[in-house]
């Protein structure tokens, strides 16, 4: 027949595992919402920062010019595209170094606003607007009078 101490023993062993259960359930349930919420709010915060990161480069391309740049004498506004800077450079005949001596910028700039990753200052998008009028001829004399 068993002692009485290790049966008192043996119960309270099974209520205060009864009792740690119920408890560690509760924080279980509450630990996994908290987890929840969290990754809704990180799904949320990084649909934000794409949208913010989105925002900041269109409003970076419609961007006024710089309060120290003399505006424009009210002439039309000229678009830049990175398409049509290389395709105008092809029909020109020219290479990335050849045109960027003609614009008076570096040849690794030429390189990425044909890629995109970059756009020209006002200045350069006034040159680049003055290429579109010139032919093979007028670029290769202008090349001619500069080196």
């Amino acid at each position: 027949m068993p002692n009485i101490g290790s049966v008192l023993k043996s119960e309270i062993a099974r209520v205060s595992r009864k009792e740690l259960r119920s408890e560690t359930e509760a924080l279980k349930k509450a630990v996994s919402q908290y987890r929840s919420q969290i990754a809704e709010l990180k799904r949320r915060m990084q649909a934000l920062e794409q949208q913010v990161s989105r925002l900041g480069k269109s409003s970076g391309r419609a961007a006024p010019a710089a309060p120290c740049e003399e505006p424009d004498e009210a002439g039309p506004r000229v678009r830049f595209s990175a398409k049509s800077l290389a395709s105008q450079r092809r029909r020109l005949g020219l290479s990335a170094a050849a045109l960027a001596r003609l614009l008076g910028v570096s040849a690794l700039s030429i390189y990425k606003w044909e890629s995109g990753n970059t756009r020209p200052r006002a200045k350069q998008i006034q040159a680049i607007a003055a290429l579109r009028k010139m032919g093979r001829r007028d670029v290769q004399q202008q090349l001619e009078e500069q080196g």
